[in-house]
């Protein structure tokens, strides 16, 4: 089953292609954090932090919930498994490939050892 790339899973290339925003993302892996902690973690300030924070949620990689007078970030799973299944549609392309190259290498080899030395 081919999976074509959807402008979704292409926001969330975008989100991912962003170097502070992966690393919110490499943070949020571990469980759910409140902008102060990812802003302390990674060394920036909490206004960005919460820019970064907005293309992730806007592109459906992160939600958010209320906890007292905090806003704790969570990662979503369905992004990464649209990602997940995107990748895979490649794996029969590269089996096939390295099957091929196979078969053209065992051939080489029987021509060698038919030729002789």
């Amino acid at each position: 089953m081919a999976l074509m790339v959807t402008s979704m899973q292409a926001a969330v290339f975008v989100a991912l292609g962003e170097p502070s925003r992966l690393r919110i993302v490499d943070l949020l892996r571990a469980g759910p954090l409140p902008v102060g902690a990812i802003a302390e973690a990674l060394g920036i300030r909490q206004p960005q932090v919460s820019k970064h924070l907005r293309v992730l949620g806007d592109s459906g990689i992160v939600s958010s919930q209320a906890q007292a007078r905090q806003r704790i970030y969570q990662l979503e799973a369905a992004p990464f498994e649209d990602i997940g299944q995107w990748v895979a549609s490649f794996e029969r392309l590269w089996d096939d490939r390295l099957d091929s190259l196979g078969d053209f290498l065992n051939s080489i080899t029987h021509e060698k050892k038919d030729d002789g030395p």
